[in-house]
């Protein structure tokens, strides 16, 4: 919960990194906002990318502005608190997961490394894992970097709506 009349403080920085160290879900409420003048969509603006800023490289989380006081959108908080929890806990099948990630790793496929060709078999979702887990297979699974594990994780969000949660990749020999 962030203070609208204070911005980020050093103390919200340090939950969040414990958020973060811990695999924990997310939904930022940003609180008082009734003592903000002028709320346009330019402050909301402001206020959205100076909080995705401060948080970043994980910037895909809900945010909501609302007033404990005036009791403006405090159910709105609950139904976002509800929704991370349950985008936490989907299941894909594998056959899905394969039909929507394979196609984009053909299109998009992970850069060469020393004249070798990484090739993406397939995938799955691990099964009872806290958070969402995928295992990605590959001839040469040392090779795959960190950028195209975070562009994979991306494209699981894009297609299934996993805001605020995070997720673990895998990619694993075949």
């Amino acid at each position: 919960m962030i203070d609208a009349t204070r911005g980020i403080e050093a103390q919200d920085m340090n939950i969040f990194q414990l958020i973060q160290k811990n695999n924990k879900s997310l939904v930022v409420v940003v609180n008082k906002w009734d003592l903000v003048p002028d709320k346009d969509q330019k402050v909301i603006d402001t206020f959205v990318n100076a909080i995705r800023n401060r948080m970043a490289p994980f910037t895909d989380f809900p945010i909501v502005f609302a007033s404990a006081l005036t009791k403006q959108r405090i159910f709105k908080v609950l139904e976002m608190a509800k929704e991370v929890y349950m985008s936490r806990k989907i299941k894909i099948g594998t056959t899905k997961l394969n039909e929507v990630m394979l196609p984009l790793i053909e299109a998009f496929p992970p850069p060469s490394i020393k004249g070798k060709y990484i090739k993406i078999k397939y995938c799955s979702q691990l099964p009872n894992t806290q958070i969402p887990s995928f295992v990605f297979y590959a001839n040469l699974p040392q090779y795959v970097k960190e950028p195209y594990k975070r562009f994979l994780e991306n494209k699981i969000r894009d297609n299934w709506k996993l805001t605020g949660s995070p997720i673990n990749i895998f990619i694993r020999q075949k």
